[in-house]
């Protein structure tokens, strides 16, 4: 089951024609992300895998995880949204059982961008994963 939030974004995604209204709302959703603070975009937050810069911070509280994230490129930071939105708030023993790839298929992002942008989202899943799995 997908959070709230991104449930919101697969109702959004379903009343959008075509893909270059959806590539547009991705933009948008990474522009009214919170910026991360740029003194945490530093190597140890990097996701290697991705074309371009990306920063992943977690953050849990109360055994539910959360995280901050940056990029460079603005479809990028829309996508680091878009995770976010589908993780946060998640327990941190049930984040590493959403199914990612599944739920994001239901967008149809994988299938409509390039495939250095398909690796770095995978990439970003896995860090995801790797940083709650360390935080539980």
């Amino acid at each position: 089951m997908a959070t709230p939030a991104f449930e919101d974004i697969a109702e959004t995604f379903a009343f959008l024609d075509d893909w270059e209204d959806r590539y547009r709302h991705v933009i948008e959703l990474g522009k009214a992300m919170p910026a991360m603070d740029p003194a945490l975009c530093v190597p140890a937050t990097k996701v290697d895998g991705c074309a371009s810069q990306v920063w992943i911070m977690p953050r849990s509280e109360g055994g539910v995880f959360d995280f901050q994230g940056e990029s460079d490129a603005m479809i990028v930071r829309g996508l680091i949204a878009v995770l976010h939105a589908l993780y946060s708030g998640v327990p941190l023993a049930e984040v590493a059982g959403i199914d990612a790839h599944a739920q994001l298929a239901r967008l149809g992002l994988e299938e409509n961008l390039s495939s250095q942008r398909s690796n770095g989202l995978r990439a970003m899943i896995e860090r995801i994963r790797l940083l709650s799995a360390v935080a539980s």
